[in-house]
Parts: C-alpha cells; sequence; structure tokens
C-alpha cells in the first residue's frame, strides 16, 4: 500500500501521518463507499474507520486507484463513530 502525501491539502492537528497510515493496516477497519451520482472527471471518494496502532479511532476521507491512497482529510472519530465502529465489529465476531 503506498500513499501519496504530496499533494496533501490538510495538515492534521491532532495526528501524525503514521497513525493515518496504520488505520488503513487494522484488520478491523471499516470502508464505506458512499452512494453518489457520478460526474465526469470526478473521483470518488471513500470514508475509513479504524485504530492506529496507539489505539486512537480515526476517521479519514480518501480517494485511491487501487495502487495509491491519497488522505483528503482525517480527524479523530467522534463518539457515536466510535460506537458504531465497535457495534459493527463485534457483530463481525
Amino acid at each position: 500500500m503506498e500513499f501519496d502525501w504530496t499533494e496533501n491539502s490538510f495538515v492534521p492537528k491532532d495526528i501524525s501521518l503514521k497513525e493515518i497510515e496504520e488505520t488503513f493496516e487494522d484488520p478491523f477497519s471499516i470502508r464505506i463507499m458512499p452512494e453518489i451520482d457520478e460526474i465526469a472527471g470526478r473521483e470518488a471518494r471513500y470514508f475509513i474507520l479504524g485504530r492506529a496502532i496507539s489505539n486512537r479511532a480515526i476517521f479519514s476521507v480518501f480517494w485511491t486507484d487501487g495502487k495509491r491512497y491519497r488522505v483528503i482529510f482525517s480527524r479523530l472519530m467522534t463518539p457515536e463513530e466510535e460506537t458504531f465502529y465497535d457495534r459493527k465489529n463485534s457483530e463481525a465476531n
């Protein structure tokens, strides 16, 4: 998995780039592809809810072409998102 940080248009305040990358390796991460109307020339955006090795719960919006990942935005999960993440993972077990 290769991350493209060259066009990083946001600067995460409380999260390191390494922590963001770790959420993509979280085996329990939840990836969501929203329903969108496809507009010609527009890149699809995806969401991921995952935990870093430090156990910090992180929400990110990203783009991928299948090889490279470009994170557009990241922040710590809200309490509701953490509840959703934990509930979905407990349902899978």
